[in-house]
């Protein structure tokens, strides 16, 4: 007979949703601005190197927000969906059993990523329009960058279960402290310190390697101790077809947004690239901050994933669609705010990494077109957390398919009449208001069901 949830869960399921949602989703904003300032850290340590590190990093960028999406995002919403969803149903078995078997995926997707970049990282820069310099660089950070996938794999995976339970503070303070750590290595690594030579790129690539390493170790232990709501219990673990079915059957559906928001990143990146270094290096340090703005719209779409699931588990639908809806209207108001101040002062953050006046102008052209959108996309962005929660991601697909069929069909139209950088800006601003207008209509008009009875594990 299943468990009777715990009065943690039952807090979640009758709480007010605003204040729910600000508690669970303080400590991640804060996560997030340590991974931001690690962020910033690591791109002016990369333009010290010089203008064809920053184009470099352009074009590794893509790729490496690709891993955090699938690993933190799709398959780690997924996870914490499914492990929401059964603690909300008072499954406690099933929901421990569900981290097992996501554990055992996060090592398989980390192993074959790596495999995948060590072989094909120089055919998929070149293929982004890397050549000379910047394509070595691009690569020389890639080749240690991607040894570590399995610690970013499992680390985005020990969190989402802790955010499946409402516990946001510990993965977040796991996170802060991985930004620090990565800071300090990438540093000393990238740069040089005292008998600790100058390794460039693949210095600063090792600091992140070894600094999601660690954050794993710790978060592992901590789950394993039983300090958690749910323990992950390795020993005496049995394979179970159906919950591996379950995690994949909702993470690969939610890994297609994902792979449409790099597809038109990567067009994008292939469109300016073709207007010289500068200019990509100039959008490599716009695209930077779209990737950190990314996780702070998450930050309220991961709030709202145990607040969904879990109502959705007990069969609380209004619940959940009111949880959706607030979370998305907190991303839009965070996202939108920074946009529309960047759109005006691009200098606050294009100033930290480059003094080249090429490239400075480049990068704030590049938010006078796209800041003012930020906020139909950071909605768009909370939109798809929740609704992987919900399991009701198909909506969210049509959503990014659409921003990529935009930017592609006006990409061939811009090379075909030999557009300036300023007009593939323009086609950015533009692929992100149709994005966020197009999730928002579809969740308005996708119902949502709590699920059948879930089975135990």
């Amino acid at each position: 007979m299943a468990a009777a949830p715990t009065p943690s869960a039952n807090l979640l399921l009758t709480a007010p949703v605003l204040p729910s949602l600000c508690r669970l989703a303080v400590p991640n904003i804060v996560a997030m601005v340590g991974s931001a300032m690690a962020a910033i850290a690591e791109t002016a340590y990369v333009g010290q190197i010089g203008v064809a590190a920053l184009a470099g990093m352009a074009l590794v960028f893509p790729l490496l927000m690709l891993q955090q999406m699938f690993s933190g995002g799709a398959m780690g919403g997924g996870t914490a969906s499914l492990v929401s969803r059964a603690l909300g149903a008072g499954q406690t078995a099933r929901a421990e059993a569900l981290v097992v078997h996501a554990v055992g995926i996060a090592v398989v997707a980390g192993l074959a990523t790596t495999v995948l970049m060590l072989t094909l990282s120089d055919t998929v820069f070149g293929l982004l329009g890397g050549r000379g310099e910047p394509l070595a660089q691009a690569v020389a950070y890639a080749h240690i960058a991607f040894l570590g996938s399995t610690g970013v794999w499992l680390l985005n995976t020990l969190s989402a279960v802790l955010r499946a339970t409402g516990n946001m503070l510990v993965p977040s303070a796991i996170l802060i402290a991985v930004g620090l750590v990565q800071v300090a290595l990438a540093g000393v690594f990238g740069l040089g310190a005292g008998p600790i030579p100058r390794l460039g790129m693949q210095g600063i690539a090792l600091g992140q390697v070894l600094a999601y390493a660690g954050g794993t170790v710790v978060l592992g232990w901590y789950l394993h101790s039983g300090k958690a709501r749910i323990r992950l219990r390795l020993r005496g673990a049995t394979w179970q077809p159906a919950l591996a079915r379950d995690l994949l059957q909702l993470g690969l559906k939610a890994c297609a947004s994902p792979v449409q928001t790099i597809g038109t990143m990567m067009i994008l990146t292939w469109l300016v690239a073709r207007s010289g270094p500068q200019a990509l290096a100039g959008y490599g340090i716009g695209m930077r901050l779209e990737f950190l703005l990314v996780p702070l719209a998450f930050s309220f779409g991961a709030a709202s994933v145990p607040l969904i699931g879990m109502a959705i588990g007990a069969g609380q639908v209004a619940r959940a669609r009111r949880v959706g809806w607030t979370a998305a209207a907190m991303a839009g108001l965070l996202l939108g705010t920074a946009g529309l101040v960047l759109a005006v002062v691009p200098g606050l953050w294009t100033d930290h990494f480059t003094k080249d006046p090429a490239v400075l102008a480049a990068a704030d052209t590049y938010f006078h077109w796209a800041g003012p959108f930020y906020a139909l996309y950071g909605a768009g962005l909370s939109l798809y957390s929740s609704a992987i929660a919900a399991n009701r991601v198909g909506g969210q697909v049509l959503a990014g398919t659409l921003r990529l069929l935009l930017v592609a069909a006006g990409g061939a139209a811009l090379v075909a009449a030999q557009a300036p950088a300023w007009a593939i800006f323009a086609l950015v601003a533009v692929g992100m208001a149709a994005y966020g207008t197009a999730s928002i209509l579809l969740v308005r008009y996708t119902p949502w069901e709590a699920p059948r009875r879930l089975a135990l594990a």
